[in-house]
């Protein structure tokens, strides 16, 4: 009896003899057996077959190749070619595929949610949670993954409902258990993932209500109905709203956990396992379809220890070597050894149109796919460096960090625990990491004549290439075995089926003499024809289009920027990037956003050079920094009470991203495009479009501080200062010494900050901007207030009100207007009460709250909640200083707030609770603030560590003089 065959559509279709995988071949024969296979045993016609490969679009000879698929899957499935033992039966017009009842996945996961639905009834959550568990074990990724045509898409979202439903189902029977922070987590991530369904919302308001949080609880009520309302029009079901309303009164049975059926026999666990609190981060790319060759390499990696170095690097500096393709097929092979998560990272070392990332801002990113709030991250590389080490302690990461210039971009992103694999890959070969850091080199060469014709085979099929082996040769010399060349030339000749490869070869040999323009001494002349020969075959547009995303410097782009470089609509532009898909010279790795090999853009870039006239590479310029700081503006429009900028009109052809209103829409896009847009300052500082850089870098300024990225924000600020200069506008230099306040200010160049801001409300005055100078006196007080000068920041908040006021009748915008003005109404009483007036500064901020209450301006509320919690301190008022500092948690915590703020109510409110005579409550708040501050390396660390000591020492506790 032969190896068991096994099957799995809860993921990519795969199958499986025993433990070898079998190669199941193209997607559409993908498709077929997939069909088989969701029949589970029962007859499939083949017109249903047809359909569900090939749609409403079925060629003539749909039924003849359809039998070819059937015949190639019987030989994959059944390699002895014995017809009758055949796994695929043919049954009158169509097919049966024998299955045995637990050879399907799918089968498998329908059997344990039978299992749980029956212990679910006899009151056993336990054994329920582990049905499911086991259940959701089995997935591995999106239903049929790879995939293509309508009838898999509906098929995906039956499988897709119903694993959500097991989810949930899930998530109910560990409630029933009492593991209620654990299902918080998860249902924080389910709720992100699928903000309409409403099953999600119900259960974490129920979470959260058990764990002790009815304000969020309600929070999470209100949000939901926010998004449903701007989604689809309309309110939450029932369901949701008899929650909610339990909750609102506080309602005792939601606390009353089911009562279980029976004792748990001896020896059966009595509580689940504690599973990871945050997301484990999955971030490998998808393997390529075909991968060939590599048998050495393989086998070199795999007498590897399972953690240090690995440098995976190119013989001669070659691009285009298959050095990603080799990690990512190598690191897929081992990622399960790595159960604490895989991370991805493109360091752009060789990136033709733009600079490589930097080990902070790499670190950044990687600490961020962990979980950690980049809200919070410190300033200091080694800080970063210390935190990113400290998250993977005791952890098994693999890191793939990919395309790395040179060693000392990569040392600091090397794990430091044991378990943990980085694998990096260079054209370099990154000697220091091999002689310090004790890196294993593994170098790779073109592919040998053999595996070049492996690959020519997988892709265009064993009988095409074994008919012309002259040509297959000829082709394989042209391509210089480079396998981006061979896939460049592979794709082509694939579309262009009916040609034989002696033609293919007969046009990448006369491409090759009309190189010579595009030399740049990086490859073979032959490598370039390649190039030259698919982009020759391109319609005009989409060579355009191909030419053109060269000017663009960020690590990928999106269909509106794309559209907006090229001038055309979305429609258009979508369907000339699916024909450079097609020919392989542009890819998406992540849906809606495209890139390029860096050999393929520099490859690009000097078609630019040579074909477009300088006009036109500066109107689609102009058109790209058109797209980037109309969408910036408008999102930044739905996160600031500041006013806003006047922009020119946007240039004909540009497409910006649309938000409706939606803010956390629009953080997500700073978020997404934060690389890209330091890039475009850039981009647009070197090519003189002076306006564009300093308003560009106006528009990211506070996305820039929110994260706390005051060393990128200072260096874009800089940028845009020599281009306000170079275009003599003191406006445009008054917005720049504004955004450098706070860079400065923030990184402790308390005196820089100052002249910045003076000079800021200087140029304001003269130039007759009451609302920007009135803005610009806020930052006078802020920076007065770090100076210790109570007074300065006393008379600069009650300018920035007087002008505020001043100005307040011609605002049109009136919501901005009222948050603009809270905001000064706090910053005078928060100086008030720095002078020790402090009924004074309880007046004016509760003013400022009755605005901000009004206008659901939490994150204002809070700072104000704040003040007045200071105000009350030194009054005396003792309790009532306790509640406003938790009313400032509070809202902090609802409204993502900046953790150092946190950090401040936290020491403030141990302060007040020392006072009181309250020890205990101090030494909690201030430990929960440490947490916090050490957790960002904020220099505040220090000092309130020393009151903690001081706290419990003979000689008494430390003097808390100011909360």
């Amino acid at each position: 009896m032969g190896e068991r065959l096994r099957f799995s559509v809860l993921g990519p279709v795969r199958a499986w003899r025993g433990e070898a995988e079998i190669e199941l071949g193209p997607p559409q024969q993908r498709a077929v057996l997939a069909a088989l296979l969701l029949a589970e045993g029962a007859q499939v016609l083949s017109s249903g077959l047809v359909d569900a490969v090939w749609g409403t679009e079925t060629p003539a000879t749909a039924l003849g190749v359809l039998r070819t698929y059937v015949h190639r899957l019987r030989k994959a499935l059944e390699p002895t070619g014995d017809v009758a033992s055949s796994v695929i039966r043919s049954t009158g017009d169509g097919y049966q595929l024998r299955l045995s009842p637990d050879a399907l996945d799918l089968v498998v996961f329908r059997d344990l949610l039978d299992q749980a639905e029956q212990a679910r009834r006899a009151g056993d959550a336990e054994s329920a949670a582990q049905h499911l568990r086991d259940g959701l074990g089995l997935w591995r990724g999106t239903a049929l993954s790879g995939v293509q045509g309508a009838y898999a898409q509906t098929q995906r979202q039956r499988l897709g409902e119903l694993r959500l439903s097991a989810e949930a189902t899930r998530v109910t029977a560990e409630l029933d258990l009492g593991f209620h922070a654990e299902a918080v987590v998860k249902l924080t991530g389910l709720v992100a993932e699928h903000p309409l369904d409403e099953r999600f919302r119900e259960l974490l308001m129920l979470a959260l209500y058990r764990s002790g949080r009815q304000a969020e609880a309600l929070t999470s009520y209100r949000e939901a109905q926010t998004v449903l309302v701007d989604e689809l029009g309309v309110d939450p079901g029932p369901a949701m709203q008899a929650m909610y309303q339990r909750i609102l009164r506080a309602d005792a049975g939601l606390l009353t956990l089911p009562t279980p059926a029976a004792p748990v026999p001896a020896g059966v666990p009595t509580s689940l396992p504690v599973e990871a609190p945050l997301p484990i981060p999955a971030q490998l790319p998808a393997k390529l379809p075909v991968f060939v060759g590599r048998a050495a390499e393989l086998a070199e990696v795999a007498r590897l220890p399972s953690d240090g170095t690995v440098v995976v690097s190119a013989i001669a500096g070659m691009a285009g070597v298959g050095k990603t393709t080799f990690a990512v097929h190598w690191a897929r092979q081992v990622a399960d050894r790595f159960p604490d998560g895989q991370l991805y990272l493109n360091l752009r070392g060789f990136d033709p149109a733009g600079l490589p990332v930097s080990p902070e801002h790499a670190l950044r990113t990687l600490l961020e796919s962990l979980s950690t709030d980049v809200r919070g991250l410190p300033q200091d590389v080694d800080a970063l460096v210390g935190l990113y080490r400290t998250q993977l302690a005791g952890k098994r990461v693999l890191v793939l960090l990919d395309n790395a210039r040179d060693a000392a971009q990569v040392r600091p992103l090397l794990p430091a625990a044991p378990g943990c694999l980085a694998i990096v890959t260079s054209r370099n070969r990154l000697a220091g990491l091999v002689a310090v850091d004790g890196a294993h080199p593994l170098n790779l060469d073109v592919l040998s004549v053999p595996e070049a014709r492996e690959l020519l085979a997988r892709r265009l099929g064993p009988a095409r290439v074994q008919a012309e082996p002259d040509a297959v040769a000829e082709i394989i010399a042209r391509c210089a075995q480079l396998p981006l060349a061979l896939a460049v030339t592979a794709a082509r000749a694939a579309i262009r089926s009916a040609f034989p490869l002696s033609a293919i070869a007969a046009e990448l040999s006369d491409s090759a003499d009309r190189l010579d323009a595009f030399h740049d001494g990086d490859t073979a002349a032959d490598v370039r024809a390649v190039f030259s020969w698919s982009y020759h075959a391109l319609t005009p547009d989409a060579a355009r289009l191909f030419r053109l995303l060269a000017l663009h410097p960020g690590p990928d782009i999106t269909l509106p920027a794309a559209a907006s470089l090229a001038g055309l609509t979305l429609p258009h532009t979508r369907q000339l990037l699916s024909e450079l898909i097609q020919g392989h010279l542009v890819d998406e790795p992540v849906p809606g956003r495209y890139a390029s090999h860096d050999l393929l853009r520099a490859y690009a870039t000097g078609l630019v050079d040579v074909t477009d006239p300088v006009q036109e590479t500066q109107a689609a310029r102009h058109r790209m920094l058109d797209h980037y700081l109309h969408t910036a503006h408008e999102a930044f429009a739905l996160t600031t009470s500041r006013v806003l900028i006047p922009l020119a009109t946007r240039a004909e052809g540009v497409s910006a991203e649309g938000f409706a209103g939606n803010t956390a829409k629009a953080t997500a896009w700073f978020g997404a495009e934060l690389p890209v847009m330091l890039a475009v300052v850039e981009q647009a500082a070197a090519h003189r479009f002076d306006v564009h850089t300093w308003q560009l870098t106006w528009v990211m300024g506070h996305d820039l501080h929110w994260r706390g990225l005051w060393r990128e924000q200072e260096a874009v600020h800089h940028t845009a200062m020599e281009a306000a200069r170079r275009l003599g506008d003191p406006a445009a230099q008054a917005h720049v010494h504004y955004g450098l306040t706070l860079a400065t200010g923030n990184t402790g160049r308390i005196a820089e900050a100052h002249a910045h801001a003076e000079k800021a409300v200087e140029l304001f005055t003269a130039s007759g901007d009451i609302e920007a100078c009135a803005e610009a006196y806020l930052m006078v007080a802020w920076v007065g207030e770090r100076r210790s000068d109570p007074e300065a920041a006393l008379r600069a908040s009650r300018r920035f009100l007087e002008l505020l006021r001043a100005a307040d009748a011609r605002r049109t915008d009136r919501r901005r207007s009222r948050m603009a003005m809270a905001t000064a109404l706090n910053a005078v009483g928060w100086s008030h009460t720095l002078l020790g007036q402090h009924q004074q500064a309880l007046d004016h901020c509760r003013q400022a709250l009755t605005l901000q209450q009004e206008l659901g301006d939490d994150i204002n509320a809070a700072h104000t909640w704040d003040s007045i919690g200071h105000a009350h301190h030194h009054l005396g008022q003792y309790e009532q200083a306790v509640t406003a500092y938790r009313n400032a948690l509070t809202l902090y915590q609802q409204s993502g707030g900046v953790p150092w703020m946190m950090a401040g109510s936290l020491k403030r409110l141990g302060d007040t609770s020392l006072t009181a005579g309250h020890p205990d409550e101090a030494r909690a708040a201030w430990k929960e603030g440490l947490d916090i501050l050490e957790g960002i390396g904020h220099a505040d660390a220090g000092p309130l560590r020393d009151r903690l000591r001081r706290l419990d020492e003979p000689s008494g506790p430390p003097p808390s003089a100011s909360a």
